[in-house]
């Protein structure tokens, strides 16, 4: 894909106003009308057609048919969203929507996120979803079982007596010493921590030359906390609301995308972990169409954006799904005005 480094000034014109017209409309751009717009590019439509072709060869623009305008693909509204955007931060009314959700409760019940998910879709006209975890649990003690050459049976206790079995594929032959020191070191090192904190202490002590495990007895660690924290990101709940919201008239032209992004959002367990994709990274994190292979159907966008505690601890991911169509500029400092809100009302 070509970097705006890479377009004429005339072409970054060109490109711009077809993206703003296209998010406006939901309806490829011609070049007719671009000619005619109030104001105009300076550019005749045969010129405007030539410049319209060099963008499609680039891989930033299409055309759904032979004698219809173009629309920016995917990799173009990425290009479009990193380096073009005019962001436009929530206006008064609705930071107020925002937060009117949550301004009569302590901290954020199950309520209280309904309730600002409802306000966040209505905002931004799609769906709009939270991930809010059940809690997560704490380590208290772990042993290992050994099973076979490669294989061993993983027990984790946690502090709420909550006991997890783990069946484990290890990378290397395995012995029972080796997974005595495993069990000895997250005994001794991880217990009192959440899965999530478990995980980030043993990569920094391993990242440090701090631990003095050997390869082995790290990948049995490595892969016992892999396999129960992935367990803990299926507990999570999800709240959806406005699924009404991604049926409009443009949509209403094409159903099947709109079903099959009814039946994504259906797909709890795959959502759940692209939102998580958010909450590992500390960030927003904006998937656009066929950058996720769960959209790749649908031509959908997620915007998600991760809550934090007051000490700074992550505990879920707020965001919007819908048409790949959406606007970027106005939607994505609204998703992230709702999760500083959360993380406000978490202190």
């Amino acid at each position: 894909m070509p970097s705006l480094a890479d377009l004429s000034e005339r072409a970054r014109t060109v490109f711009q106003q077809v993206v703003d017209e296209y998010l406006d409309s939901g309806v490829p751009v011609g070049s007719k009308y671009l000619a005619q717009l109030p104001g105009g590019l300076g550019l005749s439509p045969a010129s405007i057609r030539s410049v319209l072709a060099e963008l499609e060869a680039a891989g930033l623009l299409a055309s759904p048919h032979t004698s219809a305008g173009r629309m920016p693909t995917d990799s173009g509204l990425r290009l479009f969203v990193d380096g073009m955007i005019e962001w436009s931060a929530p206006d008064a009314e609705e930071r107020a929507a925002i937060e009117a959700q949550v301004r009569d409760v302590d901290t954020a019940s199950a309520v209280a996120m309904e309730r600002m998910t409802g306000a966040l879709s209505g905002l931004a006209s799609c769906a709009a979803l939270v991930m809010v975890p059940t809690g997560e649990m704490t380590v208290k003690e772990v042993a290992f079982s050994m099973l076979s050459d490669t294989r061993a049976l993983a027990i984790l206790i946690g502090s709420d007596g909550t006991v997890e079995n783990r069946v484990i594929e290890a990378a290397a032959p395995l012995d029972t010493a080796r997974l005595t020191e495993a069990a000895n070191y997250m005994n001794a090192h991880l217990s009192g921590l959440s899965l999530s904190d478990a995980v980030a202490r043993l990569k920094t002590e391993v990242e440090g030359g701090n631990s003095a495990l050997d390869s082995a007895a790290r990948d049995v660690i490595s892969r016992g906390l892999a396999s129960w924290s992935t367990d803990e990101r299926g507990r999570a709940v999800l709240i959806v609301r406005g699924q009404a919201h991604l049926i409009d008239d443009v949509a209403a032209i094409d159903l099947e995308r709109v079903r099959q992004l009814l039946e994504d959002i259906d797909e709890k367990e795959q959502l759940l972990g692209v939102l998580d994709m958010a909450r590992q990274a500390r960030a927003m994190k904006i998937f656009i169409g066929s950058e996720n292979k769960l959209y790749s159907l649908s031509g959908s966008s997620l915007i998600a954006s991760p809550y934090q505690s007051g000490d700074g601890k992550l505990l879920g991911v707020v965001g919007v799904i819908g048409p790949t169509r959406l606007n970027y500029a106005r939607i994505i400092p609204m998703v992230d005005y709702t999760a500083k809100t959360l993380s406000r009302l978490m202190r």
